[in-house]
């Protein structure tokens, strides 16, 4: 179970929004509950959406808990480049911003919304692809995608706004 569904449960848990540095532990965490519950399935829906559906029971309750890491885990320190300068310190902080600014942004919207939009824009699957893994029509993920462009576009304008006045939260 865990070498054939591996990818997909890492792939699904990242399009769930979870944090890079919790990404381990909540692979770890579904892989008990598949364990537990395997006898339970009954094969009336692909096995691809009822473990994408783990996946959302798991990191909602990881998100009920409130946890969050505040530090930075880097597995590789960056490089220095073919140069022997290491990368502009003003560009790699930029990148992370706008990464954690996305970040945020994909946190507003609701999980099966984000879902699709991560799944159709960023990996880009088809929408009959993200149906199959989901285990719901491609009419749902046609609609959800409208949808959560829809949030998507309303989050960016209300971030800009902020950004406007000068807020920071």
């Amino acid at each position: 179970m865990h070498a054939e569904h591996a990818d997909f449960v890492g792939w699904s848990l990242q399009r769930l929004g979870v944090r890079e540095s919790d990404l381990g532990d909540l692979f770890q965490e579904v892989f008990v509950v598949v364990h537990r519950r395997l006898a339970t399935f009954d094969g009336s829906s692909p096995m691809p959406a009822w473990l994408f559906g783990i996946c959302k029971r798991v990191v909602a309750a990881h998100r009920r808990r409130g946890y969050r890491r505040w530090e930075t885990v880097v597995t590789n320190p960056p490089e220095e480049s073919s140069e022997g300068i290491h990368p502009n310190p003003e560009e790699v902080a930029l990148a992370r911003q706008r990464s954690e600014k996305l970040a945020a942004i994909l946190g507003e919207l609701d999980r099966d919304k984000r879902a699709v939009l991560v799944m159709f824009e960023i990996e880009e699957s088809s929408c009959e692809e993200i149906s199959l893994a989901l285990g719901v029509p491609v009419g749902t993920v046609y609609s959800r995608l409208h949808a959560a462009r829809k949030a998507f576009q309303k989050a960016l304008a209300r971030d800009s706004a902020r950004n406007a006045r000068g807020d920071r939260g």
